[in-house]
């Protein structure tokens, strides 16, 4: 969400309207050299290291949901970490946008590992909660796999057009286009998470399902996802940022 290595047309950084080439150029440089076995670490910003730990929380939180598949389906205790550590990726995706403006340091590689740590921790994360909760006919895993395709092609729009979209006088973006894959994800989780504390999950999960027992089977209330998915990708959908 927060996309700290967007450029302007005349090499502005999109969210301090800071000069950025310098420190874009020296990133560049490391990461191009054919020596050094850790250029790789040295290239690396503070805010790329907290970007990191967002990807870290998605991570564990997939894990989470098959830890919770392999155990006891009456024991929540790794589907509530499955489900908490999303909102901790949601404050390193954040505050990684925070100490990038503070130090001043645009990255390019930056934009990639915000974008890719989004898709673990807002995309596929939430997805695996929803399996792992009960979400598994065959229709089931194909609208989950739209929401987390939905996702990834959002994520690489913005990475192609954040230097297109309008600019308010500090070189930032005024608007998302589409919804912000941390607010689908946080509307999906906190719906599933109300769902989890009141035993809605497995068998209970509410509207239960349709055309039981077909091909095409199908919990209605997975179209959440769906609905969260499409908001992503519209075009015309304008999101002030705030």
């Amino acid at each position: 969400m927060s996309r700290r290595s967007g450029t302007t047309a005349n090499g502005q950084d999109s969210s301090s309207g800071q000069p950025s080439n310098n420190a874009q150029s020296k990133q560049a440089i490391l990461l191009a050299q054919d020596t050094g076995h850790f250029s790789l670490v040295r290239a690396m910003h503070l805010a790329d290291v907290i970007t990191e730990l967002n990807g870290f929380c998605g991570f564990m939180s997939v894990l989470s949901s098959m830890r919770y598949l392999l155990s006891d389906p009456s024991n929540l205790t790794n589907l509530w970490f499955a489900l908490g550590f999303m909102p901790f990726g949601l404050f390193f995706d954040f505050f990684d946008g925070k100490v990038a403006r503070w130090r001043k340091k645009s990255s390019l590689m930056g934009q990639e590992l915000d974008s890719l740590a989004d898709l673990i921790s807002f995309g596929v994360a939430p997805a695996a909660v929803a399996f792992a909760v009960g979400f598994r006919t065959n229709f089931d895993q194909l609208f989950l796999t739209f929401y987390v395709l939905c996702g990834l092609t959002r994520l690489a729009r913005f990475n192609v057009t954040v230097a297109m979209l309008p600019k308010d006088k500090s070189g930032k973006s005024k608007y998302f286009e589409g919804t912000p894959i941390p607010f689908a994800c946080l509307t999906v989780s906190a719906i599933i998470a109300t769902w989890t504390w009141f035993g809605l999950i497995h068998e209970s999960i509410p509207l239960g399902t349709i055309l039981d027992g077909t091909l095409l089977e199908f919990h209605p209330a997975v179209l959440l996802f769906v609905l969260n998915g499409s908001l992503m990708v519209s075009k015309t959908l304008h999101v002030p940022k705030p």
